[in-house]
């Protein structure tokens, strides 16, 4: 689908805003009205996630129109398809930004228990650190949520959970999009999970893997580079870093590290090679997974059983890397490690990831029963 020219996509908004369209509506039960000035365009669609792409209608002000059924509470991506053209809504400034494909969201508010909603507790903070890479050879940030509560001047140490984004994203998907920081405040005010800090790295190892977009993913010695060289980054600039600037512990039983996507390619990746640095590893729809496990992971054996505290891995049923998920769990088992594997419905979306790190985050850094 092509995008749509930065000038009509312009003249898109500009009427859009003269009007003072309120889109997207969300009503009390649930359904979305979604609105778009568009008045010379033939044909207007909109594609959401939780509900199929529909056509929208025009009235007699050019305004085009769609309202949804009554849709579950979540935060859900849409655009508008305007002749074949994709266009973001101009009058709704909720952004997935995204670095190949970014798209409106909309959120459909929930209860207090829905782990993502924003509620009347203490917040956290979310850190941005800008360094010098000498391994990938850029200057590139990494985020670090600290819990409600922490000092930097107390004794206490905290454990650290790795968490990686997927491939078209930046390091800011996991708290723009995927709301780590709301879900880790109202689970620690909960007591349903340790106090922990988040570290939220930039997840290329070269510039090749993301400039050459979707069709680059082709390039195996690109994208295998790119993992290589982030995990050095990680393990050698990222991990010291942190543990020089804040009150961590430096203990591996202290030390997770979970992705989505490509993040949970890496998440393996690292953390299997690695049980020596990371004891507990969450992989959710793991993308870029070579078939070739052995070479990917050649310490993988019953050993690790003694070394990793979790191994946890989920995939959601509509996902098109279902597959891959299940070969590389059956070949797990195969060498007879113990893990969780955990399949639900859901497609590869944030609306399941969510979810996941809702349920990990609990099982991080917990004495063994």
């Amino acid at each position: 689908m092509k995008s749509l020219p930065v000038l009509l996509l312009l003249t898109v908004a500009t009427s859009a805003s003269a009007q003072v369209l309120v889109s997207p509506e969300v009503h009390s039960d649930g359904r979305v009205t979604f609105r778009l000035k568009a008045p010379n365009a033939k044909e207007v669609v909109l594609r959401c996630e939780g509900t199929k792409a529909g056509p929208m209608q025009k009235d007699e002000q050019g305004v085009w129109s769609i309202t949804t059924e009554p849709m579950q509470p979540d935060i859900y991506a849409y655009s508008f398809t305007v002749d074949g053209m994709k266009v973001i809504d101009p009058a709704n400034p909720l952004l997935k930004y995204n670095l190949l494909n970014t798209d409106s969201q909309v959120h459909v508010p929930g209860p207090a228990t829905l782990a993502w909603e924003i509620n009347g507790v203490p917040h956290g903070v979310v850190h941005r650190h800008l360094y010098r890479s000498a391994v990938v050879g850029d200057e590139r940030p990494f985020l670090v949520y600290t819990p409600p509560g922490y000092d930097p001047a107390a004794q206490q140490k905290y454990p650290v959970l790795y968490l990686l984004h997927g491939y078209s994203d930046a390091e800011d998907a996991w708290t723009s999009v995927g709301r780590a920081n709301i879900i880790l405040d109202n689970l620690i005010a909960r007591g349903q999970a340790k106090p922990m800090l988040v570290v939220m790295p930039l997840g290329y190892g070269n510039k090749e893997v993301i400039a050459g977009g979707w069709a680059g993913l082709r390039n195996t010695a690109v994208w295998q580079d790119s993992i290589v060289k982030f995990r050095d980054a990680l393990l050698s600039e990222v991990i010291p870093q942190v543990e020089k600037a804040y009150r961590v512990s430096t203990d591996a039983n202290a030390r997770a590290i979970a992705g989505l996507s490509m993040g949970g390619s890496q998440s393996l990746f690292i953390g299997l090679n690695a049980p020596d640095r990371f004891t507990w590893i969450g992989a959710f729809s793991s993308g870029g997974l070579q078939p070739d496990f052995a070479s990917q992971f050649p310490a993988v054996n019953e050993s690790l059983n003694s070394r990793l505290r979790l191994l946890w891995i989920g995939c959601g049923r509509q996902d098109w890397l279902m597959g891959s998920n299940q070969k590389l769990v059956e070949w797990l088992k195969s060498k007879g490690v113990k893990l969780t594997w955990v399949e639900t419905p859901g497609s590869h979306s944030f609306t399941l990831w969510r979810r996941y790190l809702a349920e990990l985050a609990p099982l991080l850094f917990q004495d063994k029963s």
